[in-house]
């Protein structure tokens, strides 16, 4: 097996400039200014983006999501899933290339290590001469900057879930808990590991992504390929004339070099590429060099670098842009339509139903109301489909922002007014403020059997 999977060949990619290199360093700088930026933005008076695990709730700027509402995440996590199957089977790998959190972290070690190093020819030949000071210096300088960034990147990862600002008071006054201690040490560790010595290994072994892919590449996907009909047969410029005896690709191997999984993109489609396009911007800067077109390798299908043209609307593409839609319509519905309120009502187990000496029926329950909105408010509990006196304590009730307010009410009816000794109902907390703002919840009433005959024989009479 070719490239960054041969265990015994220590890949040393060179730096490269270019139009790609630009754009993904951008595209780089983005990223992780919003990932290292966001906990620290605030939103009335509180992180904006918080996971609070130990409160179980989501705080998402002006969005509180609750326990309760686990399938907004559902939808979502299969929502991404769908849109990687579209984004792969259109474009490729370029989520790896471009967006994926191990390039671009992966990136930075990289950066760091030819600042502090030098390019490939230096690093080769650091780690090819003797033990010396100088040597000792510079790896040293560089795992120190190397663990320096990944506990930034701990500490950063871990303030989405503690808030930022105690996590750093915890820090500068040494109060860390236990937990703090340990996921602020393992996220080091780990992306200290990752980064520094697996690299782009986890691409290609770990991940299942770059085996799947040959399921969702078809012959129009956009891959970076090579032009063989225009590069082949390799050769190099004459000196005498400048003149080519063969064709574009002049076997520089720099497109080798740049390559961080190592591979050779002239031997064709392979899965460990991950689509970063250097090969392209080292190509590019070689035929400018030598006069000669720049493309020889660039991004395209296997189709349209096979001579013939590429089509984007495929059946597959069609069929997953389908599902897409709906399921992001589906989530965006329940989202404008998402009620901040939720109610669960238990019957008293204690008894199945009492009667009074005026002949009336009595059930118990308890009733959960759970106000998860960022205000306080106050809720009408009705019912609906039941002719029944509610009492309880308080009606209408207040709970405030985040709490779960619990009570214990009776239903009480007169058996001649039901049907049967099951009969069923719901439950409605309606908001005072705003009437459209309803939680409902289905129960039962029960009757007892002898009073529901006397009653349909009255009925009939």
């Amino acid at each position: 097996m070719s490239g960054v999977t041969e265990k015994s060949v220590k890949i040393y990619a060179k730096s490269v400039t270019g139009r790609f290199s630009t754009i993904r360093w951008s595209i780089s700088a983005f990223l992780l200014g919003v990932f290292f930026a966001l906990p620290w933005i605030r939103f009335e008076g509180r992180q904006a983006v918080l996971f609070d695990i130990p409160e179980r709730k989501f705080y998402i700027f002006n969005l509180i999501i609750w326990p309760q509402e686990g399938y907004y995440l559902a939808i979502l996590l299969v929502f991404l899933a769908i849109s990687l199957f579209v984004f792969t089977a259109v474009a490729g790998r370029l989520w790896c290339g471009y967006v994926c959190p191990q390039t671009v972290f992966t990136d930075i070690f990289g950066a760091i290590e030819r600042l502090i190093e030098g390019d490939r020819r230096q690093r080769m030949e650091l780690d090819g001469s003797a033990l010396s000071a100088r040597k000792v210096i510079e790896k040293a300088a560089k795992h120190s900057a190397w663990i320096v960034f990944s506990f930034a990147t701990a500490f950063a990862f871990v303030a989405y879930f503690v808030p930022a600002r105690l996590l750093l008071q915890r820090l500068a006054t040494m109060t860390l808990t236990h937990s703090n201690v340990f996921w602020l040490a393992f996220f080091t560790v780990t992306t200290y590991v990752d980064c520094a010595f697996i690299k782009e290994l986890m691409c290609v072994v770990p991940c299942p992504y770059g085996r799947f892919q040959s399921t969702l590449f078809d012959q129009d996907t956009l891959i970076i390929g090579y032009d063989g009909k225009r590069g082949e047969p390799r050769g190099h410029i004459k000196k005498t004339d400048g003149r080519k005896t063969a064709g574009d690709c002049i076997d520089c191997t720099l497109c080798v070099q740049v390559c961080p999984t190592g591979i050779d993109i002239r031997n064709g489609l392979q899965y460990e590429c991950i689509a970063c396009a250097q090969c392209i911007d080292a190509c590019n800067s070689v035929m400018r060099k030598v006069g000669r077109p720049e493309g020889l390798i660039r991004y395209g299908s296997l189709r349209s670098l096979g001579g013939a043209r590429a089509s984007v609307l495929r059946p597959r593409v069609v069929v997953y842009a389908a599902i897409l839609t709906a399921l992001f319509s589906t989530f965006a519905y329940k989202l404008a339509t998402r009620i901040p309120l939720d109610v669960e009502v238990l019957r008293d187990r204690a008894s199945l139903y009492q009667k009074t000496a005026d002949g009336r029926i009595t059930n118990l329950y308890v009733i959960k109301a759970m106000n998860m909105d960022r205000k306080d408010h106050r809720y009408v509990i009705k019912t609906k489909g039941i002719d029944a006196d509610i009492i309880t304590g308080a009606n209408p009730i207040s709970v405030r922002s985040g709490e779960v307010y619990q009570a214990s009410l009776a239903l009480i009816t007169r058996d001649g007014r039901l049907e049967g000794s099951v009969n069923r109902f719901d439950f409605i907390l309606e908001d005072m403020d705003n009437p459209r703002s309803v939680a409902r919840r289905q129960s039962t009433f029960l009757v007892p059997e002898d009073r529901v005959r006397v009653s349909r024989k009255d009925g009939r009479n």
